[in-house]
């Protein structure tokens, strides 16, 4: 009877890290509306409506601001669904991911 040759490999380098998080930043412009981008925070981004008004008044302010620190895939989906959801009103509302 012949013997079977086994051999086991011992893993002992694992470089587990947390993914990436991405911000979402959402930017002025003088077209948009300021009722249309509180609606866009409060169905795309989850915002409660006080949090919205804020985020709002703080782009109009400032110029940008950053609306939610997420994984890629969830941040680029969201930009993609504010985005879709601008054009189709013929709003150019700009928002980008960028690395934390």
């Amino acid at each position: 009877m012949a013997k079977q040759q086994t051999s086991v490999r011992n893993r002992t380098n694992t470089d587990l890290r947390e993914p990436r998080r991405y911000k979402v930043i959402i930017y002025n412009d003088d077209f948009t509306t300021m009722e249309f981008v509180v609606h866009v925070l409060n169905t795309v981004f989850y915002k409660s409506q006080p949090e919205a008004e804020a985020l709002m008044l703080d782009v109009h302010e400032r110029g940008s601001a950053v609306v939610g620190v997420y994984s890629y895939d969830i941040a680029t989906s969201r930009v993609r669904k504010a985005t879709i959801m601008a054009r189709e009103q013929n709003f150019p509302l700009r928002l980008e991911c960028k690395p934390e």
